[in-house]
């Protein structure tokens, strides 16, 4: 298993797992996303690649000047989301992602690297607590129409 940083070959294999995690956004916005992530120096994305050249598994990252909630500082490497598919969890691959998104966060000057989880998503803050991120706060969100 190899992780390699996103490229154009490998676009459509990441936008196949990121259809996976985020199914209500359409292929045309991952694409989107993907080719932006390609032209910017604050973001970044790896994939989990077996032998074969399959894709098993991603991890997108941004960097953020602006205040990150629970951080000390800035500019805060993010993990804006992460996926393994089904088959291939629980085996190291999100750790190694996670390590990619560490380094890449280090090599730009971050001190720290965050992500959140939604209060529902009991697996994702598993996850997270063991791959070594500590809880910091728990929030709800709220809107107001204005017509």
């Amino acid at each position: 298993m190899h992780i390699r940083a996103l490229k154009l070959a490998t676009l459509p294999a990441w936008q196949g797992l990121r259809q996976q995690l985020w199914p209500h956004h359409s292929p045309a916005a991952h694409r989107a996303d993907g080719e932006r992530i390609l032209s910017s120096r604050q973001l970044a994305s790896f994939l989990a690649l077996d032998d074969a050249g399959q894709a098993l598994g991603f991890a997108d990252a941004a960097i953020r000047q602006d205040y990150v909630n629970g951080c000390d500082g800035s500019p805060v490497v993010f993990l804006e989301g992460v996926f393994v598919a089904p088959a291939h969890r629980k085996t190291g691959i999100a750790r190694q992602l996670v390590a990619a998104v560490r380094a890449w966060g280090l090599e730009r000057g971050c001190a720290e690297l965050a992500s959140d989880a939604p209060l529902d998503n009991l697996a994702s803050q598993r996850m997270h607590a063991a791959l070594g991120f500590e809880e910091t706060e728990r929030v709800v969100f709220f809107r107001m129409a204005l017509d």
